[in-house]
């Protein structure tokens, strides 16, 4: 069986790239995407592999503003030939799924999520858009036409949960297998967990789809209590500026320095609409409690009650009254419990799973 694997970029290191890791471990085969940034993967297990590019590599400042080149994205990947491998496995999140393949091929997608600012955030990136917003409407309603018939290229369809599940029944009318993403437990097991600094964190990428906003107002409302943002990104600025005194930013932090972070909290914080949620898997894997907004990934990482509290309005409000409960239950949460939540989501799991996906279908 000779096998290709497809994911939309490399160009930074996240949770896509996590499951690609996996996938490469368990099939290692070439890597097709538009561009990669080998910069940083020098110490990922990805660093080895022999990966093929498309011409967005060499387009001018790719790397760096490569999303401006989204309307070239569908001919990029349709230039790649596969046309030699038995088995194509696509890591999408954007357009990987839409390689072109031919009838004796089987192609396995597993995909993040349908496409975000094409579907369900189309709304809200469109507000805020300025002169460019015309073009942006008329390009996008062209991009979900592509999205949707390169569906019709999958054979078969993996979701990181059952929230994408059922957004790829809804979408594109096409089954799911659902995978949970691998997170990696065995290094945020905290076998000691202390709650030992009056805190609680949230760690998320600053963008307006993560609601940071609603948790600092929240926090920044409850003064005696101390909130720690670990996360970078176009927010940060401006985030920092409507924060309270009690509210601290850390940027950026290493793996282990986010495990010390972690375990000493109170709760980890997190409002944001998740497809997954791999940073409150992190947090439940240290045997800290989960305070999140409910909808999306969140209702299938955390047990409410047990693990964690879920509310269910995306507002300061909601927020405050379930840190209010939480801090009225915290002792009757243990970590033993939170930690064995976690263990659902391990990477052999994942590799045992996926493993046996592949091996039923092809």
């Amino acid at each position: 069986m000779k096998t290709a694997i497809v994911h939309d970029w490399l160009v930074s290191y996240g949770g896509a790239e996590l499951v690609l890791e996996e996938i490469y471990r368990l099939f290692p085969s070439p890597i097709y995407t538009l561009l990669y940034d080998s910069s940083k993967f020098s110490e990922s297990f990805l660093g080895s592999a022999e990966i093929y590019t498309s011409f967005i590599q060499k387009l001018p400042f790719s790397k760096k503003f490569y999303r401006y080149y989204l309307p070239l994205f569908p001919l990029a990947v349709e230039q790649f030939d596969l046309s030699e491998y038995d088995l194509i496995i696509s890591s999408s999140h954007a357009v990987a799924k839409g390689i072109l393949r031919h009838s004796r091929q089987v192609h396995i997608c597993y995909c993040h999520t349908p496409m975000r600012y094409a579907w369900d955030l189309y709304h809200q990136y469109m507000l805020h858009l300025g002169m460019g917003k015309l073009l942006a409407r008329v390009f996008l309603h062209y991009i979900r036409l592509w999205d949707y018939v390169s569906t019709q290229r999958v054979d078969h369809f993996i979701a990181n949960s059952l929230f994408v599940a059922n957004r790829i029944k809804k979408l594109y009318g096409r089954e799911a297998e659902v995978i949970y993403p691998p997170v990696d437990t065995e290094f945020f097991f905290e076998p000691k967990r202390c709650a030992s600094e009056d805190y609680y964190i949230t760690v998320s990428r600053l963008v307006p789809y993560k609601k940071v906003e609603i948790i600092i107002s929240a926090f920044s409302s409850l003064k005696d209590r101390k909130l720690i943002v670990v996360g970078d990104g176009p927010d940060y600025k401006r985030l920092k500026e409507l924060a309270g005194k009690n509210v601290e930013f850390l940027g950026h932090v290493g793996k282990e320095q986010l495990k010390v972070y972690l375990s000493k909290a109170k709760a980890f914080v997190y409002m944001a609409e998740e497809d997954f949620g791999i940073a409150m898997v992190e947090a439940q894997a240290c045997g800290v409690p989960v305070i999140a907004y409910g909808k999306g990934g969140a209702s299938e990482v955390v047990i409410d009650g047990k693990t964690g509290i879920l509310f269910w309005d995306q507002s300061k409000d909601a927020l405050v009254q379930a840190i209010n409960k939480f801090e009225k239950l915290a002792d009757k949460f243990s970590s033993e419990d939170i930690q064995k939540n976690a263990e659902r989501f391990s990477r052999s799991t994942f590799r045992t799973k996926f493993k046996a996906f592949v091996e039923k279908v092809f």
